[in-house]
């Protein structure tokens, strides 16, 4: 699984951070989300898949590789 991010789409609602804390982080200046792990482990794939379908924007997507 990789975890893409479209910086643009983002209006940082902050929902990524709080479903996966691991995985996603806010940028202090603007709140915009950043991918701490493209790549995250399987035992945090259910989060992941949870913050991709509560994000607002539908800035996040998940490619399955």
């Amino acid at each position: 699984m990789r975890v893409e991010l479209d910086e643009p789409k983002c209006v940082a609602s902050g929902q990524c951070v709080v479903e996966a804390p691991d995985v996603f982080d806010q940028r202090d200046e603007d709140g915009v989300a950043v991918v701490l792990d493209p790549h995250p482990p399987e035992e945090l794939h259910d989060e992941v898949s949870e913050a991709v379908a509560i994000c607002p924007a539908a800035a996040l997507r998940l490619v399955r590789e």
